[in-house]
Formats: structure tokens, sequence, C-alpha cells
């Protein structure tokens, strides 16, 4: 039987990656980040995320990637961390997010790009832990979370974008050693 698991690397978010953002703006990737952002605010985010990526060997305040698949060099997705204020103790903490686009999911692409998140957040070593925040009903990003070892702390009610209110599960996972 053939595995539907597939290598994947994650590449720091340049330029050239717009076109990327917006095939990850599409309505049913969108669903639960309440739907597709305007043109103006998909190119606040993308510069957004090269200056982020800008950082270079100083990713402590966090980095942005291209998700890719090893095997064909195609971008698959989009996945990050970035510094945040926890929701439950107001403690300043990395928070992660990914999206893979339709036609490569199932496959455990998110899993393992959050894997390798994980060590780009624990080798820059600012904060003691990654928080998750998927929607409640966002059962494949509950799944990865689960699946990498994020504990999950329970729900909370947030707004995403500001002013969509929505109820999510606070994960997190502490990158100490």
């Amino acid at each position: 039987m053939e595995s539907r698991a597939t290598a994947v690397l994650i590449e720091p978010w340049s330029e050239d990656d717009l076109d990327l953002l917006r095939a990850i703006n599409a309505p049913e990737l969108m669903a639960h980040l309440g739907g597709p952002e305007t043109e103006e605010k998909l190119l606040d985010r993308h510069r957004r995320y090269v200056a982020l990526s800008a950082a270079g060997a100083d990713a402590s305040a966090g980095q942005m990637y291209r998700i890719v698949v090893a095997a064909t060099g195609e971008a698959a997705g989009g996945i990050g961390f970035w510094e945040h204020v926890s929701t439950s103790d107001g403690l300043p903490m990395y928070e992660t997010g990914w999206t893979v686009l339709a036609g490569f999911q199932g496959r455990g692409l998110a899993s393992r790009a959050t894997a390798l998140v994980i060590g780009a957040a624990r080798a820059a070593g600012r904060h003691r832990y990654l928080f998750a925040y998927p929607k409640v009903s966002n059962g494949a990003s509950n799944a990865v979370c689960r699946k990498v070892g994020f504990e999950l702390l329970g729900q909370v009610a947030m707004e995403y974008p500001p002013g969509h209110p929505i109820t999510s599960n606070e994960w997190r996972l502490d990158l100490r050693p």
C-alpha cells in the first residue's frame, strides 16, 4: 500500500509568494478564518509576511514560510510563527497557523510543516510556549495540533478577523527541550 504521507520543506516567505497568498485566500480555505480578505488586506498581509521573514538569521520574533513538496518543489501552502500575547494568561508567546492548498490536503503536509515550525520556534528561543488557535469546527487543524503534541487547554472566545466572533480551541506546546 502506498503511503499518503508527503515529505515537505519550509522556505522563508518572499516577495515572490504573493500568488501563493492569493491561492491561500480561496473561499474554501478561508472558511474558518472569516472568509477571503480584500486585495488591500491581502497585500498588507503579504508585506507583513515578507518583513517578518526578512529578519533572516534573527528569527527570534518569528518567521513566515511557504510549505513546499520536497519531491517536486511545488508550493503547497503557508505556515509560520510570530509573537503574540496569550489569551489565557496575558504573557508573551509564539503563535502558529497554517493553510494547505486544497490539492495538497490529506497527505500530512500540515503536520510535517508544523513539526518543522516547532523546531524553528524552539531554535528561535525567545518564548517557552507555542500556541495555536484553530476554530473549534476546524477538525483538520485541531487534528494537526493533537498529532504534533500540542496540549488542549480549552475553548476561547476570540475575534478573527477583528469584528468576527469565533470560538477556538487553545492549544499549547512547551518549546523547552
